[in-house]
């Protein structure tokens, strides 16, 4: 008999089981999602069901330490920074080889971010690499190579940056800089999204669309002694109850959508599955992203009368209190979350006033585009009742999360999404992360995570200053800046913040953490690299 341990589960997520033995290698395991993939393209995937597979056939220059926040060399051997912090030069591992046999270079390195930075391959994460020299003309269509990226030899890559930033190394830590193999993707094209090959510590076996996805440890891993598993099986297509009730008979290890909404009481209050779930705050934030670019919604008044109209303590509710209310871009542990500010309050009466004041006293009609998987389409529901109060007519368009994300990143596509089973989780720990990608100029792109389209080039520059701030004494100034920054979007109202949530999910009798390693405090849900089998005792 085989027992599972997980070693790395949601956001902040703590275990509280005893100590257990050393890993050993060898075992597999069953997660359980409703929708299928959307990609393994590291330079597309932006979700948090395919990020923990991505970051799990791929890796990148930069990564954490297991189960903290705390920036280690991944596929570099060492760093070192410029006195001026403009140029990172990067120092690579010997003996590192992509899945298909071939071993890895700079140029590689250098193609990847390249290839992320080009509008052909409409990478949501583009933005991340704005202050690259050269981005401008990439990102324009006039080049297809970074001039800021050069490779001395094959063990180096330099990067030259036209601002300092202090989120960098955050940013090459994230899987929009992921390597790939030139001539992959060349093979594969716009599928190589269905072909991934990375250098990661599991191999990509198959995909059938709509039932499993299958990856296998790879043995020329260049990291000793991971991954412990020999298989990973990803299920897909069941609904999140019926995974429940097969994981209670054993049939499945983790529940990727976690605890179903309906059953969260009667499972967590549950005394024998006490041991079974795992609970964490997470940095994140939930929404519903207003479209600037989409009328009424482009004129402000209505956008703050969205924000006015919409009961979040109800929405608490609905999801049995695991979230809090929200009021800002920002969540509470995240640096720069400003408790003094109030935001928008709950009043109906106001949100008529600004309506009217708007020209729109007799309302309008619009659409509200929702993830497909409970509890998305209640909390919808309620919003949709709310908003009719005040005389907007919501139609709801519940879609399988892959659609949701396509309309939110079609230019004019959708009007409003609620961003639950979506909403940010931050990338890395820090203020800025909440900007570029999904209220920046520069989120606001053809498949982009900017679903409001909303771009303000005033606070574009305030946010480039604030990242130039990279001197640690000055930490305090650059938070107090980027709240500044956040307060003023709050006024545009692009966004309507509406909760911080708590993440749980469940495992099977025979799989538990390993309190010796903290979990991801970022934004993977689980990281399949330290998940491990050992025998029982």
């Amino acid at each position: 008999m085989k027992r599972l341990f997980i070693a790395a589960a949601a956001a902040l997520l703590l275990s509280s089981l005893p100590a257990l033995a050393a890993p050993k290698q060898g075992g597999a395991i069953v997660i359980t999602y409703k929708d299928d993939i959307s990609t393994l393209d590291p330079a597309v995937g932006y979700d948090w069901q395919n990020w923990s597979i991505i970051k799990s056939i791929f890796d990148g220059l930069m990564d954490y330490e297991p189960g903290t926040t705390k920036l280690t060399p991944d596929l570099a051997e060492s760093f070192d920074i410029s006195p001026d912090g403009l140029t990172y030069t990067f120092k690579l591992h010997d003996g590192i080889k992509f899945h298909n046999g071939r071993a890895m270079t700079a140029g590689d390195v250098k193609y990847s971010i390249e290839r992320a930075v080009n509008p052909a391959t409409q990478s949501p994460g583009a933005g991340y690499f704005s202050n690259i020299a050269g981005y401008e003309d990439v990102a324009g269509g006039k080049a297809t190579t970074l001039s800021g990226i050069t490779t001395p030899d094959d063990k180096t890559v330099v990067i030259k940056l036209t601002s300092p930033n202090a989120a960098f190394l955050h940013i090459v830590a994230m899987n929009f800089s992921y390597v790939v193999p030139k001539e992959e993707v060349e093979k594969y094209g716009a599928d190589f999204g269905h072909h991934p090959v990375g250098t990661g510590a599991f191999k990509f076996v198959e995909w059938n669309l709509g039932q499993n996805l299958t990856l296998e440890r790879f043995q020329d891993y260049n990291k000793k002694g991971v991954p412990y598993l020999d298989k990973i099986t990803f299920e897909i297509g069941q609904e999140p109850t019926v995974n429940l009730l097969r994981l209670q008979k054993g049939e499945v290890d983790i529940l990727g959508d976690g605890i179903p909404p309906a059953q969260f009481v009667q499972v967590t209050s549950d005394p024998a599955n006490k041991e079974l779930f795992v609970a964490g705050e997470q940095l994140h934030t939930g929404y519903v992203a207003l479209n600037v670019k989409v009328k009424p919604l482009d004129d402000v008044r209505v956008r703050q009368a969205i924000n006015m109209a919409i009961n979040k303590d109800r929405i608490v509710q609905i999801l049995n209190g695991r979230a809090k209310v929200a009021n800002q871009v920002l969540p509470p542990a995240m640096p720069g979350y400003d408790p003094n500010y109030k935001g928008y309050p709950y009043d109906p009466a106001q949100a008529k006033k600004l309506l009217a004041d708007a020209g729109l006293a007799d309302g309008f009609s619009t659409e509200l585009y929702v993830m497909n998987t409970d509890p998305q389409p209640r909390i919808a529901q309620a919003i949709q009742q709310d908003l009719a109060a005040v005389g907007i007519k919501a139609d709801i368009k519940a879609l399988a999360q892959a659609e949701v994300i396509t309309a939110g990143g079609t230019d004019g596509a959708a009007p409003m999404v609620w961003s639950g089973g979506l909403a940010w989780i931050a990338d890395f720990p820090d203020p800025s992360n909440f900007y570029s990608v999904i209220l920046g100029c520069s989120g606001a792109i053809a498949g982009g995570w900017n679903w409001s389209w909303y771009c303000n080039p005033d606070l574009d520059k305030r946010a480039t200053a604030a990242d130039a701030m990279t001197d640690p004494a000055k930490a305090d100034e650059r938070n107090k800046a980027w709240a500044a920054i956040y307060a003023d979007v709050m006024k545009d109202a692009p966004w309507v913040p509406i909760m911080n949530e708590t993440r749980y999910t469940m495992h099977s009798p025979r799989v538990s953490g390993d309190p010796q390693l903290f979990v991801e405090p970022i934004h993977i849900p689980v990281n399949y690299d330290y998940i491990y089998a050992t025998d029982a005792q």
